[in-house]
């Protein structure tokens, strides 16, 4: 009968706005946890179907979700590991029991921030023992190709195994004046020598020696200049490679090279302008120059003048700090000033963000209802950037909240009127046998 049926609805009506209680309470209570994921409810209608003239009440039920979708306000910090994602996206973690697992049974977990710092294995994971999960790099910085529908390509992130590096030199550019003085007629002939400092495959610190010696001409002048390249890594102490080198001295490209005569151990490419050669640590290039321009070696009228000799390369240097950047490069700061990238940081996306389960230390995993995972790098596709010094805000906005509360205090005390009256009712039905 129609009055059980409202009876039923008062229940219910008093159970769906316990729910809601307690999800405001959940809220309130993570008012000030970092990530939180506002929790909401939904109420729907049940509708029975009615017979002519008579209707039964269906009552209400509720329907519980994370509102994952939303984003927190970032807050900055001082710690360059604290990381978060400015925008949609979750970063990819694993519990403490994954660190130790293969990817085909670990936990895959996201998570929207996290304070991360390095354990006593060099583990970079929260507090509440979440592990940051990334792509390694290998050992130019680059990353070779990985699923990105899948985590099988990630890796607990480990700061030790970097803890000290080095980066041989492969390249050095020449930006030298030789004198123009010194290839005329009735000059001294002196050689001149420069001296730079390179790096070996092992970080060690060597000399790479080159000597410019002038032709010089019984008349006239030559414009012409023998190259000697020695190496203090050599033991033998001799030449490792030569060239000679010619200069323009026409009003059009006076000073410039105009031609190279490559030596013993050395090629030289015109396209490039770059003389190659080997050291005892590897294969080097050094910039000399292309013909007819002014970049690198030049002949004019000034003093011998190494202005501008650089190199790439660093000793050994130890591990410093760690920074992640906003394309989710995660870099190692030597205290050298050497920087190398050793992780990258997924963002991962799913079509329904809403539909992910909820775990603790506001973590989510894939669910059905949210679809398939992918992982973007930071900042392309649907995703936001990787923010360090950063960590995302609760959602939740105290105001609001006491406003549901007084909302729902207001609906369960309606509720339980309902029972109130329907058991009034009732009471008067037996009440006709007097």
């Amino acid at each position: 009968m129609s009055i059980s049926s409202s009876l039923n609805a008062g229940v219910m009506g008093l159970a769906v706005n316990a729910t809601r209680l307690a999800t405001i309470s959940d809220n309130i209570a993570n008012s000030a946890t970092n990530g939180y994921k506002r929790s909401e409810v939904d109420f729907s209608s049940m509708v029975l179907r009615q017979q002519q003239n008579r209707y039964s009440a269906g009552g209400v039920r509720a329907n519980i979700f994370k509102n994952v979708d939303a984003t927190g306000s970032l807050i900055s910090t001082g710690n360059s590991t604290d990381l978060s994602v400015s925008g949609r996206g979750l970063l990819p973690v694993t519990n403490i029991a994954g660190i130790d697992q293969s990817a085909a049974v670990r936990s895959l977990m996201l998570t929207p921030t996290g304070s991360f710092s390095t354990d006593e294995n060099g583990f970079l994971r929260t507090q509440s023992g979440l592990a940051l999960l990334g792509w390694p790099a290998e050992s130019d910085g680059t990353f070779v190709d990985v699923s990105r529908d899948s985590g099988a390509g990630l890796v607990p992130v480990n700061v030790n195994i970097n803890q000290f590096t080095a980066s041989r030199t492969e390249a050095m550019n020449l930006g030298v004046n030789l004198p123009a003085d010194a290839t005329e007629a009735g000059a001294a002939g002196t050689p001149y020598t420069l001296p730079t400092e390179y790096f070996d495959n092992l970080g060690r610190s060597q000399t790479l020696t080159m000597t410019f010696t002038p032709t010089v001409p019984a008349t006239g002048a030559s414009d012409q200049w023998q190259v000697e390249v020695f190496d203090t890594a050599n033991p033998a102490g001799t030449a490792i490679a030569s060239f000679g080198l010619a200069f323009d001295s026409s009003p059009l490209n006076g000073g410039s090279i105009s031609a190279i005569t490559p030596g013993a151990g050395m090629t030289y490419d015109a396209l490039t302008g770059e003389v190659a050669l080997g050291v005892a640590g590897g294969p080097m290039s050094l910039f000399v120059g292309r013909l007819n321009d002014n970049a690198g070696i030049t002949q004019l009228a000034a003093p011998f003048s190494p202005h501008n000799v650089t190199k790439d390369g660093s000793p050994i240097g130890d591990l410093s700090s760690i920074e992640i950047d906003q394309s989710g490069n995660l870099e190692a700061v030597y205290d050298t000033g050497f920087r190398r990238i050793i992780y990258k940081i997924p963002v991962a996306d799913v079509p329904n963000l809403n539909g992910l389960t909820a775990e603790d230390n506001q973590a989510y995993s894939v669910s059905p209802s949210s679809g398939g995972v992918y992982f973007w790098d930071a900042g392309t596709g649907p995703v936001g950037e990787t923010a360090g010094y950063a960590l995302m805000q609760s959602t939740t906005d105290i105001a609001s909240e006491l406003t549901d509360l007084i909302e729902t205090q207001r609906a369960y005390t309606s509720n339980a009127k309902i029972i109130q009256t329907v058991d009034e009712m009732l009471q008067e039905t037996t009440n006709i046998k007097r």
